[in-house]
């Protein structure tokens, strides 16, 4: 067995005789034992070396074991320990309590070695079907946030995120742009040489906006030939110097299909939020889209910034 196979335990007794019998019964080829005295330093332990599973006395210095029970079931959220308690107890109603604390299982003082052996091994089994599980809802919740095709966050992650960054830009005064983006003539492209072609010019245009777009910021496909841009703590001229050079890299990036060898553009629509403005995501989202329409109506491979104070720019 391997030191990635071990499993981490976290063993809480003041008594050294206790925490010795637990050392010898585990052997230390599958667990990776650490001993703490008191539940304050169970709970220092806990917070730095996330243990899979944690064995500790009822009775202890400074708090009982019912008690770091619970404070583990609070600071373990997204991911699971496997809590056993043990307890010179046996009250069945104190037994309860325990269990009813966040404790998994139990045994009564003095234990019999092959029996924590065993109950050890149910904990770590239990552990390993938690983090699967875990490790599934994380993927699936990636899946909910990506778009299929390109890789990058969708709609709802942008939503989601823009959001979150808005307030913080109403709060605190910080620019915040949200850029909408159409691939022109797109639907030409699906026509003349296939929705093959077509999944590859949006694919490279994703690219495009991954390799070039600050990792502060963000930027999504919201659907068919979409995306959307947001931009923040940057003024307009560095908002503009953006969206120009994304639009020329897409503008001279070829694409041969076959024996044709085609050029895509984009059209990009801008807006900014007002500062100390409290504009809702959607409504920036709604102006940024006007800017855009306004963009196709006069040409397209251009970009138009939504009017506000300012005057309406335009550049190709």
């Amino acid at each position: 067995m391997t030191a990635e196979d071990q499993v981490t335990v976290l063993v809480v007794d003041d008594s050294p005789v206790a925490r010795k019998l637990v050392e010898l019964t585990l052997p230390s080829d599958e667990y990776l034992l650490l001993f703490a005295k008191t539940g304050t330093e169970a709970l220092e332990f806990f917070a730095r070396y996330r243990p899979a599973l944690v064995i500790t006395d009822w009775l202890m210095p400074d708090f009982s074991g019912v008690e770091l029970c619970q404070r583990i079931r609070v600071e373990s959220q997204g991911f699971y320990t496997y809590v056993i308690l043990l307890t010179g107890i046996s009250d069945k109603a104190q037994v309860v309590k325990g269990l009813l604390a966040g404790a998994d299982d139990y045994l009564t003082k003095p234990f019999h070695p092959e029996e924590l052996l065993a109950r050890a091994a149910v904990g770590r089994r239990t552990v390993a079907l938690h983090r699967e599980i875990e490790s599934k809802n994380r993927q699936l919740e990636q899946l909910v946030l990506t778009d299929g095709l390109t890789g990058m966050p969708n709609r709802r992650a942008i939503e989601e995120w823009a959001t979150r960054q808005l307030n913080g830009a109403v709060r605190h005064g910080f620019s915040f742009w949200s850029i909408m983006v159409d691939l022109d003539n797109f639907k030409n492209i699906n026509d003349s040489c296939g929705h093959s072609a077509g999944d590859a010019v949006l694919k490279k245009f994703g690219e495009i906006l991954r390799d070039n777009v600050r990792r502060c910021d963000m930027c999504a496909r919201i659907g068919g030939e979409e995306f959307v841009i947001i931009l923040t703590h940057v003024d307009k001229d560095g908002v503009l110097r953006a969206v120009e050079h994304i639009r020329r890299l897409f503008e001279s990036h070829t694409f041969t299909f076959g024996s044709r060898n085609i050029r895509v553009t984009a059209s990009f629509g801008i807006a900014c939020l007002p500062l100390g403005v409290p504009l809702g995501f959607d409504e920036l989202l709604a102006r940024a889209d006007a800017a855009l329409y306004a963009a196709k109506d006069r040409g397209r491979n251009r970009f138009e910034i939504a009017a506000t104070e300012e005057t309406t720019t335009s550049r190709r």
